[in-house]
């Protein structure tokens, strides 16, 4: 596995691991499939700074993602960043999401970040144990914030400085 900055020729790769989860499981409430072109615009809002992505490449195949972006668009709020992660379904439980996870954490190191965050649709044992595992801690939770797939989902929010 190797763990790199996206770059712009990922993004069927990145759609590939994202849409799975779109349109099977209420992890993300994205409804919609990305397209390629859509996600252009995100890679290149998210190419350095607060603001990166970070793609887990396995045998030439783009098999997760991890990425931090703006939290609220208001200028009070760009010292928090949100961060998120996917992985393919066939790469899960492999050690690929720490690795992702801390070279992101690495990365972001330097940018004047103050706090991470990171919603959590629940249920979610796994992506709970992931982020407390990079020392976040559940600091709120929403109920019935989501409606997908024939009923409504809570989120869990999850907070941790942003310096070690």
């Amino acid at each position: 596995m190797n763990v790199r900055p996206v770059r712009p020729d990922d993004a069927t790769g990145i759609n590939a691991v994202y849409n799975h989860y779109i349109r099977a499981t209420p992890i993300t409430f994205d409804i919609e499939e990305w397209d390629p072109s859509s996600r252009d615009a995100w890679i290149h809002a998210h190419g350095g700074g607060r603001h990166q992505a970070l793609v887990a490449v396995d045998d030439e195949r783009v098999v997760g993602y991890a990425s931090s972006g703006p939290w609220r668009p208001k200028a009070a709020y760009e010292r928090s960043v949100e961060t998120s992660i996917y992985l393919a379904p066939d790469h899960v439980g492999r050690g690929y999401g720490r690795a992702l996870y801390a070279a992101l954490f690495d990365a972001l190191v330097g940018h004047d970040i103050h706090r991470l965050l990171a919603g959590v649709t629940m249920p979610n044992d796994s992506s709970v144990a992931l982020h407390e595992a990079f020392g976040f801690r559940q600091v709120g939770y929403f109920t019935e914030q989501g409606y997908k797939f024939g009923r409504y989902w809570d989120v869990a929010w999850f907070e941790r400085a942003g310096r070690p």
